[in-house]
């Protein structure tokens, strides 16, 4: 019994053995079979996957479009309010007429008084060069009818009569002719034919160089009472400074752009009277020496009595 008991046991046992055996191998199989097979699982779901991406990516475009279609949006108004702003200069805060007005601060009778100064200089200036340009022609085209009806004429009283009455030629005529009439006897007839001559055109020259000396004066001064203008605006520059405690722009811009602008006028002052100044000394030279000549020649002709 015993040994029948232990052989049948011991079979049941193998028995056992042999199905736990079937069981692992199956079971260590079963693994290797499911790891083949769920690769292919993900595979299978890759194309979800992938698509699943793609719709991210569509629907943040949306979102980005959106913004990008509300941009023009917001960016309107600005054209409406800059195009006011272009047609609009912005005003000089520190030109001539604030500095005039004194809207700065710093304008007072100082500067206001170089300024008229400057005015009355050009207004000068202009005036006497024009008063002077227009008698220079006047006795530029009297020179002219000396040489067309004076010595053309058949005797001396005859040409004096074809110049015009206010001619200065006429006027040195009519001396030597009273000159030649009445000689002094101290002196021959040529000696006291020439001084008289000379005298008359000496006075005619003064009448002519008369208010010329007040362009070179113009041209001489100006520029240093546009100095001054500047020298008085730098000065309330520094007492601005000085007040204030400090070199903002703000307090140094309005003092200096007066100073600049004095220097500026004593200059546009003093330059066109010193150009006008030597065009009309130039001219003069010019009817100098025609009168001169002209005188030459009718003390040459009272003299001998002939041309």
């Amino acid at each position: 019994m015993t040994s029948k008991t232990l052989a049948i046991a011991a079979a049941i046992l193998f028995l056992s053995g042999a199905t736990a055996g079937q069981a692992l191998a199956q079971a260590g199989g079963q693994p290797a079979g499911q790891t083949a097979a769920q690769p292919a699982t993900p595979d299978t779901n890759a194309a979800p996957n992938t698509a699943t991406p793609a719709a991210p990516d569509q629907n943040a475009a949306a979102p980005a479009a959106a913004p990008a279609a509300a941009a023009p949006a917001p960016a309107a108004p600005p054209p409406a309010s800059g195009g006011t702003g272009a047609t609009t200069p912005k005003e000089n805060p520190y030109g001539l007429r604030q500095l005039w007005e004194g809207q700065n601060g710093h304008a007072d009778w100082v500067a206001r008084g170089v300024m008229i100064l400057l005015a009355l200089m050009s207004i000068g200036t202009w005036y006497i060069f024009f008063m002077k340009f227009w008698e220079q022609q006047r006795v530029l085209g009297q020179s002219r009818q000396v040489e067309k009806r004076f010595w053309s004429s058949n005797n001396l009283n005859e040409g004096i009569d074809q110049l015009a009455k206010n001619s200065v030629f006429r006027t040195v005529a009519e001396s030597g002719v009273r000159a030649s009439s009445g000689a002094s006897g101290m002196l021959n007839l040529n000696d006291w034919v020439a001084m008289s001559l000379n005298r008359q055109l000496e006075e005619i020259n003064a009448r002519l160089q008369g208010g010329v000396a007040f362009l070179a004066s113009v041209g001489s001064v100006a520029p240093f009472v546009g100095l001054f203008g500047t020298v008085w605006g730098i000065l309330n520059a520094l007492i601005a400074i000085g007040v204030a405690g400090q070199a903002s722009i703000d307090k140094v811009a309005g003092p200096v752009g007066e100073a600049l602008i004095m220097t500026a006028i004593g200059l546009a002052v003093a330059v066109p009277a010193v150009l006008l100044y030597n065009y009309l000394v130039r001219r003069n030279k010019v009817i100098n020496e025609k009168l001169r000549s002209f005188a030459s020649d009718l003390q040459t002709y009272l003299i001998t009595k002939g041309r």
